[in-house]
């Protein structure tokens, strides 16, 4: 089925009034196109359980295109995050579909590398840190897929790789609590979490963080708008390199940078809910490293009232 076009965030929020989190109103509304496209009937619905799904890491280039286009369409943010390291996908296997026996997609998680390391277990969390940066599930699915997924995943990653610290956000401005980490048993660490002031990109009208205008990309449109030909040594896949910018040119482009900032719209948002989770491979381990968070993080009660 062909992905809904994303909804922009402002217009999400200024029209959005209703009790429930915005990620439950895309599962309602969703929700009779998902059993179509599945074939799956009211009968089979009321039997389904979390048995009847698989886990798996996503490697292909398809399963992750299709990663992609789930999360499109059922994520609230409705758009992927940058420097996906390791995607995770659900799939339902309904024995009287006519999709030929072909498994279902029914969720996906994505994890990264934090925009920014935090020290939550000391100098080297930035070796053990991952950020869970998009989620979601289909429609139809069952009420405690959602946790099941994220917490074999969680295993997973630390099954296979070194890392051992999970961080998460929820969105106020989404109505969203961090329910799905409240049911895993995250630590919640607080609502001092992520930027509160954003802008409206000059060039796509699309919600960013003050980061937009610093990055690659916007330099490059900078220079073209400054009539200053770039150099493709100026910037690698990663970010400017500014020693090989002349001095003259790095000032107009910084310049520009900050000219274009302030002139752009600022949107003030509520700051995002952080929860974390901390897991080692033995009892030994993860009884060391949860000792370790817990003297250097302060931890509270779960927020439960939304919007806030």
């Amino acid at each position: 089925m062909e992905s809904k076009k994303p909804i922009d965030i402002v217009e999400r929020t200024n029209s959005y009034d209703k009790d429930h989190c915005w990620q439950y109103d895309i599962r309602l509304n969703n929700l009779e196109d998902d059993l179509k496209e599945a074939d799956i009937s009211p009968e089979k619905l009321g039997s389904m359980s979390v048995s009847d799904f698989v886990f798996k890491p996503l490697t292909t280039k398809e399963e992750k295109d299709q990663a992609k286009d789930f999360i499109l369409r059922h994520e609230w943010l409705g758009n992927l995050s940058q420097y996906t390291t390791h995607w995770f996908g659900a799939f339902y296997h309904n024995p009287d579909t006519s999709l030929f026996g072909k498994d279902v997609m029914a969720g996906v998680i994505l994890m990264n590398m934090p925009n920014a390391f935090s020290k939550m277990l000391g100098e080297n969390t930035k070796d053990l840190e991952r950020l869970i940066s998009r989620g979601a599930c289909i429609s139809w699915s069952p009420k405690n897929l959602a946790s099941k997924f994220m917490m074999w995943s969680i295993q997973w990653m630390v099954k296979n790789t070194q890392y051992r610290l999970f961080t998460a956000y929820s969105d106020p401005t989404a109505k969203e609590l961090g329910t799905i980490y409240q049911s895993c048993n995250f630590y919640y660490v607080g609502q001092n979490s992520g930027t509160t002031t954003r802008y409206i990109n000059p060039y796509t009208g699309k919600v960013v963080s003050d980061r937009f205008f610093r990055q690659r990309s916007a330099y490059k449109k900078y220079a073209k708008e400054l009539n200053i030909e770039w150099q493709k040594n100026w910037c690698s896949s990663t970010g400017m390199l500014w020693d090989n910018v002349p001095d003259e040119i790095e000032t107009k482009l910084r310049s520009h940078s900050k000219q274009k900032q302030s002139e752009s719209k600022r949107i003030d948002f509520p700051s995002k809910h952080k929860y974390a989770y901390v897991q080692g491979r033995t009892k030994a381990e993860t009884k060391k490293l949860r000792k370790q968070f817990e003297e250097k993080n302060k931890t509270h009660s779960y927020p439960k009232e939304r919007g806030k």
